[in-house]
């Protein structure tokens, strides 16, 4: 097996620019969506749009809690027989299984309490219509959206993460181009933007489905034995992934009901750009893990430790470019970010710049914090990466965004993500050098 054999450098940067394209072109169906709804209809678009964002967590987020579980497992049993084996596959198809109950509930969800679900997520009397109209067409094909996190996963632990890139990309072109064609050439507003996203996941979906008929596909469907057992595995190593990308969906319920609370409609306009951009940002910290996680749990299982740190060095010099990158641009041009994505009012062109330096900071150890939990979970420490998740994703940002606002004011509030990802980069670092040093201490046993 070439990833247990090849040049890491090689390897690292074919994966990383497949996970990268996969990852940015993922953020694109939400972002592109909300900078063709606001410029055709305004801050109140942008608004409903970022109170429909943590629906898109909750789904995302579940595909990565059985695409990522599983496919961890499958390397590593892979990495440690060092060819194809019956065991591994049995693991893809209990994580098959756990996404088609999963998509089931969430579709039942979606149709049937639709309207409390967006009240809760912050909606009002005058967003709600806006969100109800963009989910109209999408509520057809939800489980698709959980099932492109699923493949994608297992494309790239199968040797084909060409393709995975593949078929997100020809979702997210179909995406742009139809948010032009349907918002404004065919003059469907929001409801437009729904449906080029919709149709865009279609396309998705049966792109990555030709890896089943390549000659580079191991994949297989298998009766499984001890499925709860296995699916407890596969839940337990994906979690922390899982409830990175569903903590932003809790995070945007939280700001959205404080803004609300203490700053009112223009300052939730501005934060639906954030939330975009920080989407952004954390899908270049997504592909950096994505990279990484297949060569690392390979090699875990062969025990070819010397291996698995010339990964983390790649990684970590990747991660600190995206974190420079993304600080520099918001706070050096935060008002692009306002004119991308709506008509912008003189008020909210006022008031954005603070806000939006303010809020980037976190931007600054965001990728590497990201990147911890992949790291544990190919090295099978699902306890370290759960505490950064749960850390930053509810309890320490939790609190901070409801007890700033109370303590220093309401614009302190947009300073709870950087504190947010300081502290818990102090304890992800720390983990990640001394888990490194075990593995040293193994090859030095060797």
């Amino acid at each position: 097996m070439y990833l247990l054999t090849g040049k890491i450098r090689s390897i690292y940067f074919k994966y990383l620019s497949a996970a990268f394209g996969s990852a940015l072109i993922t953020s694109i169906y939400s972002v592109v969506d909300m900078a063709a709804v606001g410029q055709y209809q305004g801050p109140d678009g942008t608004a409903a749009l970022a109170v429909v964002a943590p629906i898109w967590n909750i789904i995302y987020s579940l595909g990565l809690l059985m695409g990522i579980g599983g496919s961890v497992i499958f390397s590593m049993l892979r990495g440690k027989d060092g060819r194809t084996g019956a065991n591994e596959n049995e693991y893809f198809t209990v994580a098959v299984i756990g996404a088609v109950v999963l998509s089931i509930i969430v579709w039942i969800s979606i149709l049937f309490w639709e309207e409390p679900i967006l009240l809760f997520f912050g909606a009002d009397e005058n967003l709600l219509p806006l969100a109800q109209t963009y989910l109209e067409p999408i509520q057809a094909v939800v489980p698709l959206f959980l099932f492109n996190q699923v493949l994608a996963a297992f494309l790239r632990n199968d040797g084909n993460p060409v393709l995975a890139t593949a078929g997100v990309l020809a979702g997210g072109l179909f995406n742009i181009a139809g948010d032009y064609l349907f918002v404004f050439v065919f003059d469907l507003g929001i409801y437009g933007a729904g449906l080029a996203t919709a149709i865009g996941s279609v396309l998705s979906f049966f792109v990555m489905l030709a890896h089943f008929r390549s000659k580079k596909n191991t994949l297989a469907l298998q009766k499984p034995t001890e499925v709860l057992c296995k699916l407890k595995e596969i839940c337990i190593t994906g979690f922390s992934t899982f409830f990175i990308d569903v903590a932003m969906g809790i995070l945007t319920v939280l700001f959205n009901r404080q803004i609300m609370r203490y700053l009112g409609t223009n300052a939730l306009a501005v934060y639906g750009p954030i939330v975009n951009v920080s989407t952004f940002v954390q899908c270049c910290a997504y592909s950096v893990g994505q990279a990484s996680q297949p060569i690392i749990s390979t090699n875990l299982g062969a025990k070819q430790w010397q291996r698995i740190q010339e990964v983390l060095r790649y990684a970590l010099y990747t991660a600190a470019v995206f974190s420079i990158f993304w600080t520099t641009l918001s706070l050096a041009c935060p008002n692009l970010y306002i004119t991308i994505f709506m008509k912008p009012t003189e008020e909210i062109l006022e008031i954005a710049p603070a806000i939006i330096r303010s809020y980037s900071l976190s931007f600054v150890l965001l990728p590497i914090n990201i990147f911890s939990t992949y790291y544990f979970q190919a090295l099978m420490k699902p306890n370290a990466a759960f505490v950064v998740s749960v850390s930053r994703g509810c309890l320490v940002s939790g609190i901070l965004i409801m007890m700033l606002p109370y303590a220093a004011g309401a614009d302190a509030l947009w300073f709870a993500m950087p504190i947010t990802e300081l502290i818990v980069a102090v304890y992800a670092v720390d983990r990640m050098i001394r888990y490194t040093k075990q593995l040293s201490f193994s090859e030095n046993e060797l």
